[in-house]
């Protein structure tokens, strides 16, 4: 990957780490719903990943963040979680959440396109989405790893918001062009581009002049075929009208929901004969 977007992700992690400060307010909220036996996930993840407990050994979660969803994994029965994310204090979110449900997940501290090679061939699941793809800077980079993390039949589930919403005004009543990102194939490198979350979290903090998030939008095409590239095949691919969080909040819901603002993809690694034995043992809490 080139060295500039080497920079970009450790940039964007850094600012993810005053991000944390949000996830760790809500800890005690999220373990109750794990404790319960509930889950963060949507309506529309819930479809695609029922019945974990037939097939699902272990299911490694790119871009974890805080790890309710990788957890609420577990809790739909994944017998195993990993979660990978470029953020320390997200993974510490992760992991005294762990530690409270004495849960069988590990946690690694690194940027994805660095996620441990003792992982690869390993995943029966490789989860992702909600705001994860545009942190990444090489969409190929991102499919091999994804290739190399999965076994031989394998699958790959994103939720994802849907590319063609970087085109619009965020703030705008209609559908309205952006003035930074209003070209769905410009594929340029944006910077501070203004989520809630980030001008939220960052606005108070001391060093906030230094801190900058880099983002760059792929195309549909774009992420399907680095995956075809990386040896994965299509299985579904679904488009939605609702959104995962409201980052159109002047749009109103009769006129927002007239074009795609989610999607869900699910691919599988080309088939061959399994090998059970090259999956790691199982841990518990560690």
């Amino acid at each position: 990957m080139d060295p500039i977007y080497r920079k970009h992700h450790q940039q964007t992690g850094i600012a993810w780490n005053v991000t944390a400060a949000i996830y760790e307010r809500d800890e005690a909220a999220d373990l109750a719903l794990l404790r319960s036996g509930g889950n963060s996930l949507s309506p529309v993840e819930l479809r695609f990943l029922q019945g974990l407990d037939t097939w699902c050994r272990r299911l490694i979660h790119l871009q974890c963040a805080g790890g309710t969803d990788t957890l609420s994994l577990w809790n739909l029965g994944a017998a195993e979680v990993v979660g990978v994310d470029i953020s320390e204090k997200m993974i510490a979110v992760a992991q005294r959440k762990t530690t409270m449900l004495n849960a069988p997940a590990r946690w690694f501290c690194a940027d994805v396109l660095d996620t441990p090679h003792e992982l690869d061939g390993s995943a029966d699941l490789v989860y992702t989405g909600k705001g994860a793809l545009p942190w990444m800077m090489d969409i190929q980079a991102w499919a091999n790893v994804v290739s190399r993390l999965l076994q031989p039949g394998g699958k790959l589930y994103v939720f994802e918001g849907h590319p063609l919403d970087w085109v619009w005004d965020m703030q705008a009543a209609t559908f309205q062009f952006s003035t930074q990102t209003g070209n769905y194939f410009d594929g340029t490198v944006a910077a501070d581009r203004g989520w809630p979350m980030f001008s939220d979290a960052i606005k108070e903090h001391p060093n906030k002049g230094q801190l900058h998030v880099h983002e760059r939008q792929w195309t549909l095409g774009a992420i399907m075929n680095s995956l075809v590239a990386a040896g994965l095949q299509l299985v579904c691919f679904e488009e939605y009208p609702g959104l995962f969080w409201n980052q159109f909040p002047n749009l109103p819901a009769d006129l927002a929901c007239r074009l795609p603002h989610t999607f869900s993809l699910l691919m599988q690694k080309n088939l061959t004969a399994r090998d059970p034995a090259s999956v790691p043992p199982l841990v518990n809490g560690e």
